[in-house]
């Protein structure tokens, strides 16, 4: 069968800034990507329908027949059991939200989310996770982490746990092959704890469960981490971490707090960077919304920092409670910036410019060779496409036409 992730509309748009860079079902959320958890359910490697500036880099293919599964739901089981059991020209669905559609090649040249026709299947799926807003990637972190523990680790036995670390709850952490945990405190009775491929725990790190540490990433010396918390592939973190997601390729490599915050992909924070995820009033929360362009409700009283792709934060930089970051930013200076930052900002609390695109890139080179990586002619595309996207909201530039 083949398997294809698609993007629903009103949840890309209100997962950007994350969105801009990223099918949806690309995002982190516990262990796994969305993707990553799909293909390990569905034992195939799905496809995507995205973007037309993003398929380049995240290809579709297109079948005979076709299972379109909605990217911003989780897996779980039943869901698995559910769509693979889908006949051509059956949708199935959750309290009216598409989960999934078995469609020919001419339906999937036609397919529109909205305008269903097909024989209606209710999932028995009560628990599963849909991310339909940025904050909700670290408000389902902690089930989403539990989820893909007890899924990627059934049937296999952990690394031992090596001597000098403190533990509680020892069944529920789980040490991947080429993994080093030195001199720690690793507290599992609060949530599991996973240490992923080749990932390193440094001496005197403190982790209270939920924690995922996936491949090749690590914690610096006594990092102070909470759950529920995930840090990406190749990402380092240091400081003090809670409720926190850092996709990939991020670092927070010394002193500082994040918390309630989704960290995108080749991120850097300067030491000493710090979000608040409370305001002093108690208030509920409000984050920008680039649909509605204003600031929205988010019915939290805890929500940090969410930054995007490529963005940078200087030495001793402060993020205010519910502070959005565009793709690319490059924040700056003392005092704190607004709370929301526009992609492709150059500066801080005493005003901005626009970071050039090819200085951009020439900053996101020399990241991405860091950790031998390529930053393809695709990705400046993709960023490019942003670049202009996003122009409207970079108040300081004069109209083309003034």
């Amino acid at each position: 069968m083949n398997y294809i992730l698609f993007d629903p509309e009103k949840e890309r748009i209100n997962l950007l800034p994350f969105t801009f860079t990223r099918p949806v079902s690309e995002i982190r959320i516990g262990i796994l990507t969305i993707t990553e958890k799909w293909e390990k359910y569905l034992g195939a490697k799905p496809s995507f329908k995205t973007q037309d500036y993003l398929q380049k880099k995240f290809t579709i293919h297109i079948s005979e027949t076709n299972l379109l599964i909605n990217g911003s739901i989780c897996p779980n089981a039943i869901l698995s059991d559910e769509i693979k059991k889908l006949k051509i020209n059956e949708a199935l669905y959750k309290n009216g939200v598409l989960i999934a559609i078995h469609i020919n090649h001419i339906g999937l040249e036609l397919f529109d989310e909205t305008i269903i026709q097909a024989t209606t299947i209710e999932s028995k799926s009560d628990n599963h996770i849909q991310i339909k807003y940025s904050y909700d990637i670290f408000s389902n972190n902690a089930q989403a982490i539990e989820e893909d523990f007890d899924f990627i680790t059934k049937g296999r036995k952990s690394l031992p746990i090596p001597q000098g670390n403190q533990v509680i709850n020892p069944d529920r952490i789980f040490i991947e092959e080429g993994a080093t945990v030195l001199f720690s405190i690793l507290n599992a009775s609060t949530g599991c704890i996973y240490i992923g491929k080749d990932a390193e725990v440094m001496e005197g790190s403190k982790v209270r469960g939920p924690f995922s540490l996936c491949e090749h990433a690590g914690l610096k010396m006594d990092a102070k981490i909470y759950g529920a918390t995930t840090v990406g592939p190749y990402c380092k973190v240091g400081g003090e971490v809670n409720n926190s997601v850092f996709f990939a390729y991020s670092n927070k490599g010394h002193d500082g707090f994040v918390g309630n915050a989704v960290i995108g992909e080749w991120c850097n924070l300067g030491a000493d960077t710090n979000n608040s995820n409370l305001k002093n009033t108690y208030e509920e929360v409000k984050l920008w919304n680039y649909t509605t362009e204003k600031f929205d409700k988010t019915g939290l009283t805890f929500c940090g920092l969410m930054i995007a792709d490529h963005a940078k934060s200087g030495i001793n930089t402060m993020f205010n409670t519910g502070t959005v970051v565009g793709v690319g930013a490059n924040i700056f200076g003392s005092g704190f910036p607004r709370n929301f930052v526009p992609d492709f900002s150059w500066g801080g609390a005493s005003g901005f410019e626009t970071f050039q695109i090819k200085k951009m890139f020439q900053v996101a080179e020399a990241m991405c060779k860091r950790r031998n990586v390529d930053f393809t002619e695709t990705d400046k595309e993709i960023i490019l496409h942003v670049f202009e996207q996003t122009k409207k909201f970079r108040f300081w530039e004069k109209p083309l036409n003034s």
